[in-house]
């Protein structure tokens, strides 16, 4: 291939040589750089010859590397005539051969670059003369403006993933990273920013290939930390090979950022400001040679007004138990990320990177609380209660990663992260009087908790041939989970002290995962595409529980291994088609919201404790999926199914036999089938405006255990049709501006113990790009016409029934403003790096559905 680009252009470059080259200090020459004129080359047909030689390489003055290709020609300095000429190699190296004896001139140009003249070249009989390294600068011209009518395709699709180019969304400055994710295909966002892929939300989800431990608490609130306007792309893919951590049983999410990888000096400031949240983000970048720097700093804040309502039932001791309870809760987030990168090219073939990351959430939610308690339909008491809930965090981020490159994708790379993340739920309560709302009680509940990963990766793939390719790599992950609570009361004053109903406790939960991988992929001449894996976890846990003036108490969870095959198949049409099938299975172990024992009673009514000896669930998932471009039309159909057993499921049942309680936790009790299809297409109407959208439907069943009348477990199950779908539209206008449509719906969700109510929601936004390309200003309005949007819920068991409804005031507009400084120039060369990939914890949700979330893995 090298050889026929090398041939293909000094073709070129002889016809292009003998058409327009320009002799030395010709009008029109390098001093007239703007123009074109035509030009006569009088080259000398009877060019004397000797035994000398000239040669030498051309190289970049900014970047020190060679210039691929770049023209020699020699000139006569008596007669400024052309005698002969040159293209440099691949690697940037010439030689003029058989010149006589003389004096002459040398130019050295290559496009986008200034014209070296060498002036004064002498010549002796049969000398061989080395010029060295000749270094010839970027050159920066003034060009007429050129309309750009094709666009870079909304979706595209690869091999084995499926990629949304955020970067075109143009209504995505000032949102976060669910705002964008809203918009991908096969992705399902609710109202608290849980992510669903095809309904499962046991998914892993990685920051540019990387985990991070801000997904260990919640993946919702974590990407709430990710600007929308710094997501380059979001890639979904369905069917990880054995390459991948074996988590994740619905598939992974990587959500790739912009990386600035000019030369020189830039700065980025992005902000928004709206009703419902504003945000500023700074970003800059150095890069010089060998050696790049990127420093960015994002906060958003975010303000909303809820209203919900709780109607429950429990059946106990022949008595009927109702609570009905209303809320009002003003929601308050502060988000911020900061980091730090550096990358230095050690050689040609060596690459070390190196990064920081730190992020904060600073999540408040207070709330209202008014609870009528009946029993047997008679008003027992009325309750009045606010509760400030205090959720926050801060995660650090640390990776060091090396990169061998042998030749062309042969190579070895050496992976190192290091992940903390501090965790604090808190929540202060005060109990007022029914006449005249004095507080009569105050309490507390102080959780505090770290998620701590240390990893250690290798990985090498090699090319056999040139339709094979063997990828083999080893990595282990030492995670440790602690969790300290306790509980604490006091009157309408003083100082609080330690509630002897409730004692204090602690979690220590250590978690060593071993793993390695081989995965082959064979490609035919008949463009059949086969990749094979297979990769073998081993889990070693060790647990314990302690409650203050006991000891502790070992939770006994027996080591487990794991071998988890993969098969991708795929073959190409002669059309263009492409048809795929595949098979893998995955492993979902508990995560942290799941694990963590704290009794939380922010609502008395409605208590969530997670369970420190779940174990994990494995998923078998089974794909056979066809894509297509029908002229301007491009089309994915997929059918899917998705088989769990030992499912961790969200168990509710009732607490208290005097107040009406009920208790939600969770249990490895259930298993869970999903069979579905998911429909996505994507009109170019023009070359400026295209359309795209989709349906996602699946049927899913679920079966678990629950407590019965008698006391006895009983089966529960429980099955429906799952149905969402999206459309947006975008079109790009002359002189900048822009204008983008969404519109999403999901309806009613199926859950182990009842059903999710569905929703819908929608934008429109339009931006004006500034006439020098380095800024923008927008304005983008969400769910304008209807002022808020009601989730409704229900769960029934033969205990208990409970309905709940949310009201979300979620109607909102804003500002958006982005502008770009510092001195760009040509990219500087950048190796590819490898870096850690965790995701293999599942947190808690409120879906039923055996939501969940990941912290990602390679």
């Amino acid at each position: 291939m090298k050889n026929f680009i090398y041939t293909f252009l000094l073709i070129v470059w002889g016809s292009s040589w003998a058409q327009a080259q320009v002799p030395v200090g010709a009008p029109g020459g390098a001093a007239s750089a703007s123009k074109s004129p035509t030009v006569k080359l009088e080259l000398i047909t009877d060019v004397p010859r000797g035994n000398a030689s000239i040669s030498g390489s051309v190289m970049d003055s900014t970047l020190n590397k060679a210039v691929e290709f770049a023209n020699v020609v020699l000139y006569s300095k008596a007669t400024n005539k052309a005698l002969d000429g040159v293209m440099a190699d691949d690697k940037g190296r010439f030689t003029l051969s058989k010149i006589a004896p003389g004096d002459y001139k040398l130019q050295i140009s290559f496009i986008g670059y200034t014209d070296k003249i060498i002036g004064a070249v002498q010549i002796q009989k049969g000398q061989e003369l080395n010029l060295g390294a000749i270094k010839i600068r970027p050159s920066v011209l003034a060009l007429k403006e050129v309309t750009i009518t094709a666009q870079k395709a909304m979706i595209e699709e690869k091999v084995d993933r499926l990629v949304y180019n955020a970067e075109k969304d143009i209504a995505a400055k000032g949102g976060d990273a669910s705002d964008v994710l809203k918009k991908v295909p096969m992705l399902t966002v609710d109202l608290d920013g849980n992510v669903s892929l095809r309904g499962s939300q046991n998914i892993r989800v990685l920051i540019n290939n990387k985990p991070s431990t801000i997904m260990a608490s919640s993946v919702a609130d974590a990407l709430k930390q990710i600007p929308a306007d710094m997501i380059k792309t979001v890639e979904v893919i369905t069917s990880p090979s054995a390459k991948y951590d074996a988590e994740g049983s619905g598939g992974i999410i990587n959500i790739i950022t912009k990386k600035n990888n000019l030369e020189g000096l830039t700065l980025n400031i992005d902000s928004g400001v709206g009703n419902r949240a504003s945000n500023l983000s700074l970003n800059g970048s150095y890069r010089k040679g060998k050696i790049g720097f990127n420093l960015g700093g994002f906060g958003r804040a975010f303000y909303n007004k809820a209203v919900s309502t709780l109607n429950q039932s429990t059946f106990l001791n022949n008595a009927i138990f109702r609570t009905n309870q209303s809320t009002n809760a003003f929601d308050n987030g502060l988000f911020g990320q900061y980091s730090l990168g550096f990358d230095y090219d050690i050689s040609k073939i060596q690459s070390l990177t190196a990064g920081i990351r730190y992020g904060v959430r600073n999540l408040t939610r207070d709330q209202e609380m008014t609870t009528h308690l009946f029993t047997n339909d008679s008003l027992i008491s009325t309750l009045f209660r606010n509760v400030d809930n205090k959720d926050l965090s801060n995660t650090v981020d640390v990776n060091l990663d090396y990169l061998r490159t042998f030749k062309p994708q042969q190579e070895w790379s050496i992976s190192t992260q290091f992940s903390r993340n501090n965790l604090t739920n808190n929540f202060d309560a005060d109990i007022l009087n029914n006449s005249d709302s004095e507080i009569t009680e105050r309490q507390q509940n102080v959780n505090n908790n770290i998620n701590q990963e240390v990893t250690l990766q290798t990985d090498y793939t090699d090319p056999i041939g040139k339709n094979q390719m063997v990828e083999v790599g080893a990595k282990t992950i030492f995670r440790s989970v602690t969790s300290d609570y306790s509980y604490l009361v006091a009157g309408s004053t003083g100082d609080f002290t330690f509630d002897p109903n409730r004692l204090a406790g602690s979690l220590d939960y250590n978690q060593n995962v071993g793993a390695g991988y081989l995965s082959y992929t064979y490609t035919t001449a008949n463009k059949y595409s086969v990749k094979v894996g297979a990769r073998y976890e081993h889990t070693a846990i060790e647990a314990q529980t302690q409650n203050a003036g006991e000891f502790s108490q070992d939770i006994v969870i027996p080591n487990y291994s794991n071998l988890v095959p993969s098969l991708n198949i795929s073959k190409t049409l002669k059309n263009g088609t492409t048809l795929k099938a595949a098979y893998n299975r995955r492993i979902q172990r508990p995560g942290l919201q799941q694990l963590n024992p704290n009794f939380n009673t922010a609502n008395t009514q409605n208590i969530t404790i997670g369970n420190p000896a779940l174990r994990p669930e494995l998923t078998d998932n089974f794909e056979l999926g066809i894509s297509t471009n029908i002229k301007k039309t491009y089309l994915n159909v997929a059918l899917f199914s998705r088989l769990t057993d030992n499912a961790i499921s969200r168990v509710i049942m009732p607490y208290d036999s005097i107040t009406g309680a009920v208790i939600t936790t969770y249990e490895n009790i259930g298993s869970q089938r999903a069979y579905g299809t998911n429909v996505f297409g994507n009109i170019n109407i023009t070359p400026t405006w295209s359309v795209n959208g989709g349906i996602d439907l699946y049927y899913s069943f679920l079966e678990g255990q629950t407590a019965g009348l008698d006391g006895t477990s009983v089966t529960v199950r429980n099955s429906g049709l799952n149905t969402s779908g999206r459309l947006m539209t975008q079109i790009q206008l002359p002189k900048g501006w822009g204008i983008q449509g969404f519109s999403f719906f999901r309806g009613s969700m199926v859950q182990l113990q009842g059903t999710q109510s569905g929703f819908k929601m929608y934008s429109l936004g339009v931006k004006k790009d500034f006439a020098d390309k380095k800024g923008s200003i927008g304005l983008a309005a969400e769910n304008f016409v209807t002022r808020g949007m009601v989730l409704k819920s229900e769960s029934t068991s033969p205990l208990f029934t409970q309905t709940s409804n949310m009201r979300l005031l979620n109607q909102g507009v804003k500002v958006t403003f982005s502008y770009k400084i510092g001195k760009m120039s040509f990219d500087a060369p950048r190796r590819k790096t490898r870096s850690v990939s965790n995701d293999d914890v599942k947190s808690g949700d409120d879906s039923g559905n055996g939501g969940g979330q990941q912290t990602p893995k390679k």
